[in-house]
């Protein structure tokens, strides 16, 4: 089974409908993010299984202290941490509890403590996913396997290094700061290593300023084997209605393409293209605004 959907719900606005209820009827899968940051009571959690449908599906990252404060230490913290995650898992009927660990982190100096904290732990039907934000070494890869672990990598830049029945990608593109959009050939590129690789249950979590847009966009090709319009427009009466969305006049062509460059527009009815290539045809100079931008690239 594949599962489409993107890294929270808070800024998915509908009017006249509740953020979680509106994105439940848009998508059947959602990480909860913010359980990385805060643990919400078992009252908040509740109220969120109850506002989606029954074969909605949650996945919960796991509080930071656990990766970060404690270094996935055995010890008393590190337990209670990991219980409160599982709670939540169960009351969300959630299968995957994701664990982040920082660039700082080495996975290779905590093998031993890893193991005996991981071990000690009864996960039930909860998989744990990884996501390693730095090298991972082959003894990372046999304590993966040897724990029933998933590898959780942004599969648009690394694939997985250990194979396992549910993939869990947590995609975020080539932008910095999450300011990205997927276009057409990445997404299909996607598509493809989820068909190569997938053997169970494939979860899509898309991130960045234009996730909802990314995952609706994806979920559309998978149902009608075509991509939708990011506009109602072509051409450079797209690129209008993208740079009429944020951009802050004046702007030079440096900064345009800085701000504006990372977004995707309709190049034509059918193909998609990254604003950047068009804007880098603009002359240097100060635009005032967005008519002036379009008036010099015609």
């Amino acid at each position: 089974m594949l599962y489409i959907g993107a890294g929270g719900w808070a800024y998915f606005k509908v009017p006249g409908s509740g953020p979680l209820a509106a994105y439940s009827k848009a998508f059947d899968f959602v990480e909860v993010n913010s359980t990385f940051y805060k643990t919400p009571s078992m009252e908040m959690v509740w109220s969120w299984r109850k506002r989606v449908p029954d074969n909605f599906m949650f996945s919960v990252r796991c509080h930071k202290d656990l990766t970060h404060k404690y270094l996935l230490s055995p010890r008393k913290e590190s337990y209670e941490i990991l219980n409160q995650s599982l709670c939540i898992c169960s009351e969300l009927k959630a299968e995957i509890l994701h664990i982040q660990t920082p660039p700082t982190f080495d996975p290779d100096e905590k093998c031993k403590s890893i193991q005996d904290l991981l071990s000690s732990v009864d996960f039930g039907n909860v998989k744990l996913a990884w996501e390693i934000r730095g090298k991972v070494s082959d003894r990372t890869v046999e304590l993966m396997r040897d724990m029933g672990m998933i590898h959780c990598t942004d599969i648009s830049r690394e694939i997985p290094a250990v194979d396992s029945d549910i993939m869990y990608t947590r995609l975020f593109g080539h932008g910095e700061h999450n300011l990205y959009q997927f276009d057409d050939a990445e997404l299909l590129e996607i598509n493809r290593c989820v068909k190569e690789r997938g053997k169970g249950n494939t979860y899509l979590t898309f991130h960045g300023a234009r996730m909802y847009s990314d995952a609706a966009r994806l979920k559309v090709y998978e149902k009608s084997g075509t991509f939708p319009k990011v506009t109602k427009a072509t051409g450079l009466a797209s690129l209008k209605i993208v740079l009429e969305e944020d951009t802050v006049f004046p702007a030079t062509r440096s900064e345009l393409i800085e701000k504006q460059g990372w977004k995707v527009f309709d190049l034509t009815e059918t193909e998609r293209g990254r604003v950047k290539l068009l804007l880098e045809n603009l002359p240097n100079g100060k635009y005032s605004n967005v008519d002036e931008v379009i008036e010099n690239l015609q």
